[in-house]
C-alpha cells in the first residue's frame, strides 16, 4: 500500500505497511481499485452524456464511492467488494467511449487476488512524475471532499448535476497527459466547485432544520442512560431524536455533531441533553466511558477497542468489520430501535471530569449576520482589531497543542472564527466576549467553513474593501480530504496569506508548493510567537 492522503501519514511521506488511521493494506488496495474503476465509469459516462445517453446512477455512485475512501470512514472489506461489483456493473452498462479506451474502462477482476494485484499498479505511485503525481493527488483529494459534502446534501434531497459531472471530469482527467497549467486549472476549479457544494449543503441543512442559533451547550452528564451520536449527518440525528423521544434515554453529541444543538428543529427535543467529550482522536477513551451505545454516522471512526466494540453502530457509508451496521430503507429511513433498546439497558454516562464548562456553537452566517451591525460597530470603535480564522481538523499528534497555545496568546481584542473539530483545541477556554460577541465564533461542522466565507464577504462589503484587505488572518489546521477541499475553496475565492499546519501535505511536491506560495502566499505554521507576530500585526 501507499497512502499519503492525511496529515498524520507515516514519517510524513506515506503509509506503506498499515495506515496510521488503522487501515490495513488490503483495504487500501480495495479502495485504490474502486477509485480506478470510478475513473473508467467517468470516461464512459462523460462520452455517453455528450450523446444524451449518460447513466442516471453514475454521478451519485461515484460520490458515495469516493466518500467511502476518505480517512476513517470505512474499514469493511465486504462493503468495498460490493462497491467494486457495483462499479463494474454501472461501467459495463455504458457504451464504449471509443477505440482506445483506457484500462479502467475494461478491466475486470476474477477474484480477490486480481484486485490485490491490480492495486499495485493503479494507486498514487502509478504516476511516476513527482509534480504530475502531486497535482493529480491534490485534485483527487479535493474531489473526495466534494464527494463527501455532496453526499450529505443528497441525503437531504439536494442535488446538482454540475457537481456530479465535475467529479467525473476530474477523475477522467487523471487518465490523461495534461499540461501542468491544465492540471493547476482543474485543481482550482475543484475549489470553485467546492464552494458551490458547500453552499448546496448549507442550504439543505437550513431548509431542513432551520437557521442555527447561537447556543450554549452543557458538557455535564445526566442520570439517565444515553445514546452518543458522532459524525456529521443531520438527517440521522433527526431520525434518532424522533424515534427515541419517549424512550427514557438522553441523546448526547460527540465531535462534529456538537452544532446540532443550535438547529431549531432539534431544540424541541428535551432529551437532546448535551455534548460528551471532544474531537475524534479521543473516542477510544471517551466511548469506553460513555457506557451506552454510540452511533457513528459518517467519517471519523477509529478502530474500536474490544471493551466497547459491541456498543458501536455504524450507518451510512461508515463501516468496520464486526460492528453492527444500520442501513437505510429504499425511502432513506432508518430504524434505530436496536440502538435505543441497548441504551435502555445501559448505565448512565461516566463524567469525563473535564470541568463542565459550557460550549458555544451555532454562530453560522445567519446568526452572525443578524448581529452584523454590532460586529461592524465593534470593529470601527477598535474593540475588535482582528479576526483569526482557526477552522479545520483536529488530530492525535502532540504538535496540535500549538493551536491551544495560539488561541491563549491572542490579544483580547481579537475574535476567533472557527468551524470543524479543530475548535476542540480551544473552545472550552474562557476567552470571554467583546461587547457581548463571543471571542470564539463557532460556525459549526467542517462544512460550515462556508459560513466563515459568507461572514468575511459580508464584512468586506460593509467596509468597502476586498476580502484580502480585511483585518483577518487564516491559521488553518488540516487532517483529511474534506479539509483539502476547504483549502482549495478558499484559494479559488482568491484568499491569500493562509497559514497551514501542523505540517504541509505530503502529497504536495516542492514545485507545486512553490506555485502555491508564489500565487497565494501559502505558509506553514512555525511557532506561536513567530506566527502571532505575523498574523496579528503590532498595534
Amino acid at each position: 500500500m501507499f497512502c499519503n492522503q492525511c496529515e498524520e501519514t507515516a514519517k510524513g511521506t506515506g503509509c506503506t505497511i498499515k495506515g496510521v488511521c488503522g487501515k490495513e493494506d488490503e483495504i487500501a488496495a480495495y479502495q485504490d481499485v474502486l477509485i480506478f474503476l470510478c475513473k473508467g465509469i467517468s470516461v464512459r459516462n462523460l462520452a455517453a452524456m455528450e450523446k444524451g445517453k449518460g447513466s442516471p446512477d453514475a454521478g451519485l455512485f461515484i460520490a458515495e464511492a469516493l466518500f467511502s475512501t476518505l480517512t476513517n470512514v470505512n474499514f469493511d472489506k465486504k462493503r468495498f467488494a460490493d462497491q467494486i461489483a457495483r462499479a463494474i456493473s454501472i461501467r459495463d452498462a455504458l457504451p464504449s467511449s471509443g477505440s482506445a479506451e483506457p484500462d479502467a474502462c475494461t478491466w475486470k477482476p476474477k477474484g480477490d487476488n486480481d484486485i490485490l494485484e491490480k492495486a499495485k499498479t493503479v494507486g498514487i505511485l502509478a504516476t511516476t512524475n513527482e509534480d504530475v503525481r502531486s497535482l493529480r493527488a491534490t485534485l483527487l483529494y479535493g474531489l473526495k471532499g466534494v464527494a463527501a459534502y455532496y453526499t450529505h446534501a443528497e441525503v437531504l434531497k439536494k442535488t446538482d448535476a454540475g457537481i456530479e459531472t465535475f467529479l467525473q471530469k476530474g477523475l477522467a482527467s487523471t487518465l490523461k497527459d495534461l499540461t501542468v497549467p491544465e492540471m493547476v486549472a482543474l485543481v482550482l476549479e475543484c475549489g470553485s466547485v467546492g464552494v458551490t457544494t458547500l453552499a448546496l449543503l448549507d442550504g439543505a441543512n437550513t431548509l431542513s432544520y432551520g437557521n442555527p442559533q447561537i447556543t450554549s451547550v452543557k458538557t455535564t452528564v445526566g442520570t439517565r442512560p444515553g445514546i452518543l451520536i458522532t459524525g456529521h449527518d443531520l438527517k440521522d440525528m433527526a431520525q434518532l431524536l424522533e424515534q427515541s423521544k419517549n424512550a427514557g434515554v438522553d441523546v448526547y453529541t460527540h465531535g462534529e455533531m456538537l452544532p446540532c444543538h443550535a438547529y431549531p428543529a432539534f431544540k424541541k427535543y428535551a432529551h437532546l441533553y448535551g455534548n460528551y467529550g471532544g474531537s475524534w482522536p479521543h473516542q477510544r477513551e471517551e466511548f469506553e466511558k460513555f457506557n451506552g451505545p454510540v452511533l457513528v454516522t459518517t467519517n471519523c471512526i477509529v478502530p474500536p477497542k474490544d471493551s466497547y466494540k459491541d456498543h458501536i453502530f455504524t450507518t451510512g457509508l461508515t463501516g468496520y468489520p464486526g460492528v453492527k451496521h444500520i442501513a437505510a430503507s429504499a425511502n432513506g429511513e432508518k430504524d434505530f430501535s436496536a440502538v435505543i433498546a441497548m441504551a435502555k439497558l445501559s448505565k448512565p454516562p461516566q463524567d469525563l471530569g473535564q470541568g463542565g464548562a459550557n460550549l458555544t456553537t451555532g454562530c453560522a452566517h445567519g446568526a452572525v449576520l443578524a448581529i452584523a451591525d454590532k460586529v461592524v460597530a465593534a470593529v470601527k470603535r477598535g474593540d475588535i482589531k482582528r479576526f483569526i480564522v482557526m477552522a479545520g481538523c483536529d488530530g492525535r499528534q502532540k504538535e496540535r497543542e500549538y493551536y491551544t497555545q495560539f488561541a491563549k496568546a491572542l490579544p483580547k481584542d481579537t475574535v476567533i472564527l472557527t468551524a470543524g473539530c479543530a475548535k476542540y483545541r480551544y473552545n472550552s477556554l474562557d476567552l470571554g466576549t467583546i461587547d457581548g460577541i463571543p471571542r470564539v465564533i463557532d460556525a459549526g461542522q467542517c462544512n460550515d467553513c462556508y459560513s466563515l466565507v459568507v461572514i468575511a464577504q459580508a464584512l468586506a462589503k460593509a467596509f468597502g474593501v476586498g476580502i484580502n484587505e480585511l483585518p483577518i488572518s487564516y491559521n488553518i489546521a488540516w487532517y483529511e480530504q474534506k479539509a483539502v477541499l476547504v483549502l482549495l475553496s478558499l484559494l479559488s475565492l482568491g484568499v491569500k496569506d493562509i497559514t497551514l499546519g501542523p505540517k504541509l501535505p505530503a502529497f504536495v511536491s516542492p514545485t507545486v508548493l512553490d506555485v502555491l506560495v508564489k500565487n497565494f502566499d501559502l505558509k506553514p505554521n512555525t511557532t506561536v510567537e513567530a506566527d502571532l507576530a505575523r498574523m496579528v500585526p503590532a498595534r
